[in-house]
């Protein structure tokens, strides 16, 4: 496909991007048996559990790909096995590119903290914007899988933003695309990593681990946009804004992974916030929580920002710092400076930080948008990435 083609299709998709209100998407009892995890998972990380054919509506999906459903073994942010559910993709029409057809790892961003969010669930309904977006890389013929993230359509609940829980379900996200029978995509052909926003911040996780937790990937590039490398610093963002609940849900996740009695440190109506996003999907926390200070949440009065900076909250979300470790191979980072939901200073410093460590980085500012526009409008630049870095081109950057 040719890179102006590709360009107005993702163009088309900004469109509808910025036209389309997010729905909460519903459950099945069908969807709920697949969910269910088995007493005991296989030892190899990407190894199947399960998996099914799973139908695509919506955005033109079923004429460019068929689609399974897939559990697979990964590994917490502690070492401990885990099921991982997810979707691949692959397209139906020959690859005929160089050598064997790519696989993308597609990270997603903030679907919120509900199993119906899953894009495991969303995708086959039609229900997920960004599949707008897996469709421009299905059109470029590359195979797709989407991870739904630990706990996010199964019964552990979502770690959302834990980093290494995070990065561990993408790259196992591939090992398990490359295993699965009769998807028609390669056992050990070129990778990438691509996402935004949450995504964005897997995307960036993964590629920092890729060489020691997964060094049979022939990954040859990462995409991250938005990256929220720094928790603090978007906590500190976020309190009072339009996308306020995103905090609570680090919030929940970070307490229920570290163990963190909440009660010490949450009003009665901090508590009662917690419980509810539990179970929202993204649509749902903004329309309910927009312009939520957090002080009116804490016994205290203090922000969440000002508990994060106390411990034992300011050891937990130094873990999660991305831009600490060097990836092993070239970078695409995208930020507006006008994003409303991460500081663009926070995606700039991590373009910076990891020039400053040798990875060769191109650091794209878009046009002034805000968040939710964002991820679409930076698209045309990781389609040419993408196919620089599977033509195997000589990494090209600006770090200067």
């Amino acid at each position: 496909m040719k890179p102006l083609r590709a360009a107005c299709s993702v163009a088309v998709s900004c469109i509808l991007l910025a036209a389309t209100v997010a729905t909460a998407p519903t459950s099945s009892a069908k969807d709920g048996s697949f969910y269910d995890i088995p007493a005991t998972l296989p030892k190899a990380n990407g190894a199947i559990i399960k998996s099914e054919p799973s139908k695509l509506v919506n955005y033109g999906l079923p004429a460019l790909a068929t689609s399974q459903r897939v559990m697979y073994k990964s590994t917490d942010r502690q070492g401990d096995p885990m099921a991982v559910t997810g979707q691949v993709l692959t397209p139906r029409h020959p690859w005929i590119g160089l050598g064997e057809r790519p696989i993308v790892a597609y990270a997603i961003g903030t679907h919120g903290l509900g199993d119906q969010c899953a894009p495991s669930r969303t995708f086959p309904r039609g229900q997920d914007i960004e599949g707008l977006l897996v469709r421009a890389l299905l059109i470029r013929g590359y195979g797709v899988v989407v991870t739904d993230y630990e706990g996010l359509g199964t019964t552990d609940p979502h770690t959302y933003m834990v980093r290494k829980s995070q990065a561990h379900a993408v790259l196992d996200s591939v090992r398990a695309a490359q295993r699965l029978p009769d998807s028609g995509l390669p056992e050990a052909g070129p990778v990438a990593i691509a996402g935004y926003s949450q995504g964005g911040g897997a995307s960036a996780s993964a590629a920092e681990l890729a060489h020691t937790y997964a060094p049979e990937l022939n990954v040859r590039g990462a995409y991250a946009g938005a990256v929220p490398a720094d928790l603090a610093a978007v906590g500190r963002y976020l309190d009072g804004a339009q996308h306020a609940g995103f905090a609570m849900y680090a919030a929940r996740s970070l307490a229920l992974e570290y163990d963190v009695n909440v009660k010490k440190y949450l009003n009665k109506r901090g508590r009662a916030v917690l419980r509810d996003v539990a179970e929202q999907c993204t649509a749902e926390s903004i329309s309910k929580y927009a312009g939520t200070k957090t002080k009116t949440l804490t016994k205290s009065g203090q922000t969440l920002a000002q508990l994060l900076d106390r411990q034992p909250f300011r050891r937990i979300v130094k873990q999660q710092r991305i831009g600490r470790r060097i990836p092993q191979m070239p970078m695409l980072i995208t930020h507006s400076p006008a994003d409303d939901v991460i500081p663009y200073k926070v995606g700039k410093r991590l373009a910076k930080g990891y020039c400053s460590k040798g990875v060769h980085v191109r650091f794209k500012e878009l046009a002034p948008t805000d968040h939710g526009t964002g991820g679409a409008t930076g698209f045309p630049d990781v389609l040419a990435f993408l196919e620089e870095r599977f033509l195997g081109l000589p990494p090209s950057d600006n770090c200067a």
